[in-house]
């Protein structure tokens, strides 16, 4: 079980944890109408390094140049892990993903973090969040003023150091990996 802060730090966190967020899928203007579809995530993370939203949050109480100022912060979504096991964790959007046999070799992989696309995470009971899954392909940008205009209605607990740090450096090492070609040629590699 990971440790939390319930409380929220002076600014937007690496390893914060907020509720109902909405990433942006497309927007487009046609015949002067606009349409915006969007997907609201019940729960996500912030990935984003803390140096650079203290830095963002420093830059914009300040009256000096801008060139700390970030557009976005990087989020992915938390995922309930029995929704993952089903494989039905984006079956709201259409998606149905491969199912993770619980209780089997994969599914001990999966709550043991030894499948570099996922991380598991278990919550102290106080935040009322269940056992979730970070997949790393799943990630996305939140506008950092629309984020901090909201931050407080919607901010659930703050990942502690330790912990973020852990997940961060396994997502750093996911989207790092060397992506082979596939030519028919390669055996095929577990996700």
């Amino acid at each position: 079980m990971i440790a939390v802060e319930r409380k929220p730090r002076d600014h937007i966190s690496q390893g914060d944890v907020y509720r109902d967020i909405d990433f942006i899928e497309y927007a487009t203007e046609g015949k002067g109408k606009i349409e915006v579809s969007k997907i609201r995530f019940p729960t996500v993370i912030v990935l984003t390094q803390d140096c650079d939203l203290k830095q963002d949050s420093n830059s914009r109480a300040s009256e000096g140049n801008q060139d700390k100022y970030l557009l976005s912060v990087l989020v992915a979504p938390l995922y309930n892990v029995e929704h993952v096991y089903a494989g039905e964790h984006l079956i709201d959007v259409g998606i149905k993903m491969s199912t993770i046999t619980k209780g089997k070799t994969p599914g001990d992989y999966l709550v043991s973090n030894q499948r570099p696309r996922y991380h598991h995470v278990a919550f102290p009971p106080e935040t009322q969040l269940p056992p979730s899954v970070i997949d790393f392909k799943h990630y996305f940008s939140v506008n950092v003023v629309y984020l901090q205009k909201i931050r407080k209605e919607h901010f659930v607990c703050h990942i502690s150091e330790l912990y973020r740090e852990d997940i961060s450096q396994r997502f750093a090492s996911f989207l790092s990996r060397i992506g082979l070609p596939d030519n028919g040629n390669n055996p095929p590699r577990q996700k």
